[in-house]
């Protein structure tokens, strides 16, 4: 370890678990290299509380209307990014964001495609003069993972790196995954204890079928599928969905567990796992010597990710049902699950000067020394700001990709590179004041119903006729299912399902 190497701040999203997931284990190794790390999420950075909104629609429309989803998914995926309103709501973050850095940062890291957009404008407009990261979590890549003035992308495998160079990034390294050292694979007699404490059946093949941390897609369906097929006894993990574990069980599904603790140990007693995203899980199932199934994946990212992973061989992709028990069989006593093992180990076979963290510790190297504040920064929320606002760049650097030095604007004396002063709005508050907590409540409220229905329209109405929007809307927006909470999944919690 060297000490005090210095400071980087890794950004990642608290839906699902899987960004959070990654940016813990880049923190976790920064940290053992000697780094301070700050960790941010970038939905508590959102102005008026919309973060939370943000969480709570894409859940309810991942459960609601995943037809909707992947509508909406594969329309930004074809016009290479992200509607107005999420542009909008991009922008009114980064002041939020500028502000979280801390002084003496010197690199700033992504796991997260709304993270890098915010980010990488404003590296590209001057406003942040250190080096941005973006850690690729998903296999497969969006147009939104891309964003013009992010200075590296990192990817786990050369497929998804074509996918990131075909999107538009310039510079692409392939460092590998980052899991958790926890996973890896088990001796006999470890498997044997893992499925005494887990009480399972000690001869029958075991598929441990996972559904992320808020429990989505047919889960229902595959958990009998995979029972009924004979070739393996299934063994579900629902997340925070505990009524869908409940609904499992009732349903004669012997093996359905809420949250689980200890992965590792679960995924030691299994013999396949059968995933439906594509995401963190997949990565340290790879880890673990565990074969991979997809299989009837969510819309959007899942069946991208179902498609990468297929490329690369390190996962099979289960397209026909009727393949089902064939393609089980294989991956748990066949050639199949052996060839996988060894692509999927490939992954990992790197020196530790080629992962992740050791890009991101290279990159900060380089950078320029930060220059520390002469006093400690506040660690306060960033709430509405006494900083000036920003003023409009220049055309050449709104528009210029490039990171030249002459495009970063001074920092002022306390380190922290912010926006030049602007005259002050005719409607700003006056500093010392606020308004009264009704009208504050009621600005906030309508500000977090403005932006969700518009976003809901935005990417609707690219890839929806009439009716098909109505019902989108009507999905999102279905006040039937505010009884069912946002626990499934809405904190962090750890990064699994």
């Amino acid at each position: 370890m060297t000490p005090h190497a210095g400071r980087i701040a890794v950004f990642s999203a608290s839906v699902g678990a899987g960004h959070d997931g990654a940016a813990a284990e880049l923190a976790r190794r920064l940290t053992a290299d000697g780094f301070t790390v700050d960790r941010h999420d970038l939905l508590d950075l959102l102005p008026a509380g919309l973060g939370r909104a943000v969480r709570t629609g894409y859940h309810r429309m991942l459960v609601r209307a995943p037809w909707a989803y992947q509508r909406i998914y594969s329309s930004s995926e074809r016009a290479g990014g992200g509607g107005p309103a999420a542009r909008a709501l991009l922008r009114a973050a980064e002041r939020r964001v500028l502000h979280a850095l801390h002084p003496g940062t010197g690199a700033v890291v992504s796991t997260y495609p709304g993270a890098s957009q915010v980010l990488g404008s404003l590296r590209r407009d001057g406003r942040l003069a250190v080096p941005v990261l973006t850690y690729l979590t998903d296999f497969s890549v969006h147009p939104l993972w891309v964003a013009d003035g992010v200075d590296v992308h990192l990817a786990a495998h050369p497929v998804t790196a074509a996918q990131a160079r075909a999107a538009g990034a310039r510079t692409v390294r392939v460092c590998g995954p980052v899991t958790d050292p926890r996973f890896r694979p088990c001796t006999g007699a470890e498997r044997d204890r893992a499925r005494d404490r887990f009480g399972l059946p000690q001869k029958a093949p075991l598929a441990l079928l996972v559904a992320g941390s808020w429990g989505v897609g047919p889960v229902r369906q595959v958990a009998l599928e995979l029972r009924d097929s004979g070739a393996v006894v299934p063994v579900v993990v629902c997340g925070r969905n505990e009524a869908l574990a409940a609904r499992l069980r009732a349903d004669g599904i012997e093996y359905a567990y809420g949250w689980v603790d200890d992965m590792p140990a679960l995924m030691n007693a299994a013999d396949v796992l059968v995933q439906n995203a594509g995401g963190l899980t997949s990565l340290e199932a790879f880890a673990a010597g565990l074969p991979v199934a997809s299989y009837r994946c969510i819309p959007g990212h899942g069946l991208t990710n179902a498609a990468a992973l297929h490329e690369a061989g390190v996962a099979a992709w289960i397209r026909d049902p009727a393949d089902l028990k064939a393609v089980l069989t294989d991956l748990t006593d066949g050639t199949l699950g052996l060839r996988q093992r060894e692509a999927a180990f490939a992954l990992f076979t790197r020196t530790p000067g080629q992962g992740p963290a050791a890009e991101i510790a290279r990159r900060h190297r380089r950078a320029p020394v930060p220059r520390q504040a002469t006093s400690a920064p506040s660690r306060r929320p960033a709430r509405p700001l006494a900083a000036p606002t920003e003023s409009p760049g220049t055309p050449s650097a709104r528009t210029s990709g490039r990171h030249a030095e002459s495009t970063h604007r001074t920092p002022p004396s306390d380190g922290r590179t912010r926006p030049a002063a602007a005259p002050a709005r005719k409607d700003s508050v006056p500093a010392g004041r606020t308004r009264p907590a009704p009208r504050r409540l009621a600005a906030t409220a309508a500000v977090a119903c403005a932006v969700w229905a518009c976003a809901v329209v935005t990417g609707g109405a690219t890839a929806l006729d009439g009716p098909s929007l109505v019902r989108t809307i009507g999905h999102s927006l279905d006040l039937d299912d505010l009884h069912q909470g946002d626990g499934h999944g809405a904190g962090s919690g750890g990064h699994h399902s």
